[in-house]
């Protein structure tokens, strides 16, 4: 039983592991979004850093995404369309992971 046991606790190590990836990828990625978010809003210095600050409390507040594109969308104007913000999105939790593996 050692060894099930050594494997249950090692698979139980990993999991933690990459929900905390997962977690951390996903707050840069916020950040990122809500930079380039202030860009578009003409947000500059400590209002753009503000801003982003309340992008990733906003993923806080329900599970998955949904919350995070419903403010940009909120706050953006029309003319930056959903699928560009949904890219942005996607783009920017890929740089988000590869910046986190190679720290």
């Amino acid at each position: 039983m050692t060894t099930f046991d050594d494997r249950e606790s090692a698979f139980e190590n990993k999991f933690a592991h990459d929900e905390e990836l997962r977690f951390k990828a996903i707050a840069r990625r916020d950040r990122l979004v809500g930079l380039w978010a202030a860009e578009k809003l003409g947000k500059t210095g400590a209002d753009a850093d503000a801003y982003a600050r309340d992008v990733v409390s906003a993923d806080l507040k329900k599970p998955g995404d949904a919350d995070v594109f419903e403010k940009l969308r909120a706050d953006l104007p029309a003319d930056v369309g959903d699928a560009e913000i949904r890219q942005q999105m996607l783009d920017l939790l890929a740089r988000a992971v590869q910046e986190i593996e190679t720290q």
